[in-house]
């Protein structure tokens, strides 16, 4: 029987509470220094590892503390090891993922270690062409089993390397688990820690336009990123299940105020379905949609999911959708896809630990999506309910 260890994880407390900590055992300020400096830049894997604390002191840290969240972990790299897929296991047996990108040098530009990072155990949110949807939703992480996949990944660089973005567009949906988001990126930016600028932190959302509008009210300076995928009602309420409770529309608005209120342009992404989404129509109604705000489109060709019947759109097809958005005036990416052999989209590595659902199952599901996609193909509103552990 698996116990769940009840020390709260290192990483994830607060400065103030560490040095009070400190101070109750008559230890001078600068222990706290000493410890974050040990937990992000050296490899210890516990305080007793420290010969910069005495030996009571390190020990009572471990007793009261978790070094790590992670108990155990798979990392499996692709792409000449530029691409790093990295299985989480906690504390309690769920498990996440976090994908590390290595970006190698080009002219005037420095060498870039992209992380990927999840904020959820599974999703509530369930759309239908992500691997984590077909997982569901175990629960919310806390700050420590967020900010511990950055911790895994900043080991594993060479000596003199550094994590230099960090992207929370792993398994689950952020704004659902704001609070705790919110104390990872004042961790990440913290200079005793990562020390990451805003700038280089990318929060994406699915469409929770409450928590979109809190963001705006707290004026952030890091990237807001949107799910966006479709931007017909009918096609995305199948496409982004929540969207039957915030319509994009309301979406983009919520976005366009935080774009004027921070100064910060939007990324919107879009997972290009073959046959579904990709068409000139998709296109116009896209750039109709974001037409002179501070906007820029990632076009993201679909990995391959089990329980799917689609595919990714043909790269021509891509592109011809990219030229009729920039002709309208807005930046545009083709994303090319990186670790698609070991399983680097959110969660399809933990979808295949998981096991293979039944054959019955996954037809079942495929002919619903089939049917469910046909109907808003032709524009008709979705029927289904707002998926459950979607707070409104």
């Amino acid at each position: 029987m698996l116990v769940t260890d009840a020390r709260p994880g290192l990483s994830g407390v607060a400065t103030d509470e560490l040095a009070a900590w400190f101070e109750a055992r008559g230890e001078p300020a600068y222990r706290v220094r000493q410890v974050l400096t040990a937990l992000w830049a050296s490899p210890a894997t516990s305080a007793t590892d420290l010969t910069t604390l005495p030996r009571a002191v390190a020990a009572d840290l471990d007793d009261a503390f978790r070094w790590s969240t992670v108990v155990d972990e798979t990392v499996i790299a692709s792409d000449g090891g530029q691409t790093e897929k990295a299985l989480h296991r906690l504390g309690d047996g769920a498990t996440v993922e976090s994908v590390l990108m290595h970006y190698p040098a080009t002219a005037g530009r420095r060498p870039r270690h992209t992380l990927c990072i999840s904020s959820q155990a599974g999703c509530a949110v369930g759309c239908p062409f992500c691997a984590t949807g077909e997982l569901g939703f175990t629960r919310d992480l806390d700050t420590a089993e967020i900010l511990d996949q950055v911790r895994s990944a900043n080991r594993r660089l060479r000596v003199g390397d550094r994590i230099t973005n960090v992207v929370f567009m792993g398994m689950g949906e952020p704004l659902l688990n704001l609070d705790r988001v919110l104390e990872a990126v004042a961790a990440l930016n913290d200079a005793a820690r990562l020390g990451l600028g805003a700038r280089h932190i990318t929060v994406s959302t699915s469409g929770v336009v409450p928590g979109i509008r809190r963001l705006t009210a707290l004026g952030p300076q890091f990237t807001l990123a949107i799910s966006i995928h479709a931007a017909r009602d009918a096609l995305r309420d199948v496409l982004v299940p929540l969207n039957r409770r915030w319509p994009v529309t309301e979406v983009v608005a919520a976005a366009r105020d935080h774009a004027r209120a921070t100064g910060r342009r939007v990324s919107y992404e879009v997972t290009m379905i073959g046959g579904v989404n990709d068409t000139d129509a998709d296109a116009d109604a896209l750039a109709n949609l974001l037409r002179g705000d501070l906007a820029h489109v990632n076009l993201i060709p679909m990995n391959p999911v089990a329980h799917t019947p689609w595919r990714a759109s043909p790269m021509p097809v891509i592109e011809r959708f990219a030229a009729r958005i920039k002709a309208a005036g807005i930046p545009v990416t083709v994303r090319r896809n990186r670790g698609v052999e070991i399983g680097a989209a959110c969660g399809q590595l933990a979808a295949e630990r998981a096991g293979t659902p039944a054959a019955p199952a996954v037809a079942w599901r495929r002919q619903r999506l089939e049917a469910a996609s046909a109907r808003a193909l032709r524009g008709q509103r979705s029927e289904e309910p707002v998926p459950a552990g979607v707070d409104g």
